[in-house]
């Protein structure tokens, strides 16, 4: 049995979970609002579409024409009244509902891209998917459906007992007694709950995670014949997720037929009560029909009272899940002005990039990476990071790009005519970069390398694709620069691919290029070809480049080396 202290803690959970998601859907006030309103005026009209149905059945027995027509005509009118308010809601549903869930899962996806990259790069690209889709329905949820239907049950509970206490107390009193079954059930239901949410979304963002690396990687699987391992991988969490959906069903099925029994005697109660008081005359056919109606509507408005709070916990954790996205630092850009001041002088004349005593540890790391290092690259210069793998040159790139920031130390970058500015986010309009990974993107050709300038012309294209030894092959194509390159270019070779990357990065022209293995996959003349021409296009470039071929250090001004405790020297070229 859960103790009153873990009760405690996950009320408290909760109520944390449920201030955030409030904050973060009061921009919906309006439209929540709006439901709320229409809920309640169809409440009320079913209740007053009730009451008139009371009266025409005792007009009908005592054959009161005037009051008959009376009173067909309003059950009528709000009946047929209370049909369209519900199908202009249904519509409203329809269009609003779709505007909210876009807006969530746009601003979601926009707190992932503007997160600090560091924190947000421990999360699988599956796990993020999984709270984009699935939480940000349930967020979505919650301002058009759960919000709202507050209201609108206590509404209709609170009408429904009053029309109730007013024509039979007694009547009230047997309604609820299924009531303290319903509590002790919702506090049982919310331990499990939670539990269940918990480990279903985060089962969810394993599978999720576990299709999109495998299929990424289809060639990898294929290529070593373990196809079958991963069929059985998928199934074995297939299996552990139907288990997980399994047990929650049958607690669901225990508590919703437990649940159903102890509604039914306490309907056959008031339906056995309802019939005594006419049997003795007390009430006419009319009241009878109305308790009838309202006692097992009282019934079940309470229960879905009660029952909200599983609901609740459900969409608590998505909130969770939410939050703990949007809640992540987000990179900072406020030198963006000072950036934008120095972008004439730094494209004219070069940028000279300085790194001074700085030190650089991963927040999973209590070891530095890279320690007191120093260097400089000068406009026009090319220096080179050399190393073993892993001892931190792909974290010199990410610290020259802004994606992280020194413990200790500093990088800044300066122009020729003295103005100067610390290396961040903002700095990154001075810089091209071309990553060791494969990294183009579904679409054509010029797609790939408009994302980096997208009012380019096909010339500059070209021209770029030249100066990358690419155009060689691309011109070839049946569709030149229009051929669609194919999820992580699959259908170009690492060579081709690494070009184009090159030539996306030099269409860009920014007075930085960092290159991290960019000629890993090409032959020595095309190597040469390709550095000879980076060098031609934008003479006061300044370039930095990690490598492990020694062919690419004669183009090189300085070789510094990355030792194993972190430390740069500079060696001899």
């Amino acid at each position: 049995m859960k103790k009153p202290g873990e009760y405690a803690a996950l009320f408290r959970s909760l109520g944390k979970e449920w201030k955030w998601l409030l904050g973060y859907v009061s921009r919906y006030r309006l439209q929540i609002f709006f439901y709320v309103v229409i809920g309640i005026v169809s409440t009320v009209m079913g209740l007053g579409s009730t009451v008139a149905t009371k009266y025409l059945i005792d007009a009908v027995v005592t054959h009161n024409t005037e009051t008959i027509v009376t009173s067909a005509v309003v059950a009528v009118s709000l009946g047929l009244l209370q049909i369209v308010v519900n199908t202009v809601t249904s519509r409203f549903s329809s269009v609003i509902g779709t505007k909210v869930s876009n807006e969530i899962r746009e601003n979601v996806y926009e707190h992932i891209v503007y997160s600090a990259w560091e924190d947000i790069s421990k999360y699988h690209s599956g796990d993020l998917l999984n709270r984009i889709e699935g939480d940000v329905s349930a967020l979505a949820s919650s301002v058009l459906s759960f919000i709202p239907s507050i209201f609108t049950r206590v509404t209709q509970f609170v009408g429904c007992l009053v029309v109730v206490l007013y024509f039979d107390p007694i009547m009230a009193v047997f309604a609820f007694l299924s009531a303290p079954f319903l509590v002790v059930s919702s506090r049982v239901s919310a331990k499990m709950m939670r539990k269940y949410n918990e480990e279903s979304r985060k089962m969810n963002g394993k599978i999720f995670s576990f299709y999109s690396e495998s299929i990424q990687n289809i060639q990898i699987i294929k290529a070593f014949g373990i196809t079958k391992n991963y069929v059985d991988q998928l199934k074995n969490y297939l299996l552990i997720y139907r288990k997980m959906r399994l047990d929650h069903g049958k607690f669901s099925l225990i508590m919703t037929a437990s649940l159903s029994v102890i509604g039914l005697l306490v309907s056959y109660l008031c339906y056995g009560w309802g019939v005594w008081r006419l049997w003795q005359g007390v009430i006419t056919y009319g009241t009878m029909t109305l308790f009838l109606q309202l006692s097992g509507t009282l019934s079940s408005t309470f229960s879905s009272i009660v029952s909200l709070l599983p609901t609740s916990i459900s969409i608590a954790t998505a909130a969770g899940r939410i939050m703990e996205i949007t809640n992540l630092p987000e990179e900072s850009y406020i030198d963006n002005d000072k950036a934008e001041k120095m972008e004439a002088s730094a494209r004219k004349d070069g940028i000279i990039l300085t790194c001074d005593k700085l030190t650089y540890s991963y927040k999973s790391s209590q070891t530095a990476v890279v320690s007191d290092i120093s260097f400089f690259v000068r406009p026009g210069e090319t220096i080179a990071l050399i190393g073993p793998s892993g001892e931190g040159k792909t974290t010199i790139l990410r610290l020259i790009l802004g994606l992280i920031r020194p413990q200790s130390g500093n990088m800044t970058m300066s122009t020729v005519d003295g103005q100067q500015i610390n290396v961040s986010e903002s700095t990154r309009r001075f810089c091209s970069y071309v990553p060791q990974e494969n990294n183009v993107f579904a679409g054509s050709v010029s797609d790939n390398l408009r994302l980096v300038k997208p009012d380019a012309t096909d010339a500059e294209l070209i021209e770029a694709l030249q100066a990358a030894d690419a155009w060689s092959f691309i011109q070839k194509l049946p569709d030149g620069i229009k051929t669609q390159i194919n999820e992580k270019g699959v259908n170009f070779s690492e060579g081709q691919v690494q070009r184009i990357s090159i030539a996306r990065a030099l269409l860009r022209n920014s007075p930085v290029i960092v290159m991290d293995e960019a000629t890993s996959a090409l032959d020595a003349k095309t190597e040469e070809t390709v550095l000879a021409n980076i060098m031609k296009t934008y003479p006061n470039r300044t370039c930095v480049i990690t490598t492990h071929r020694p062919s690419m250090l004669r183009y090189c001004n300085r070789v510094y080396r990355i030792n194993e405790d972190g430390s740069l020297v500079e060696v001899e070229n």
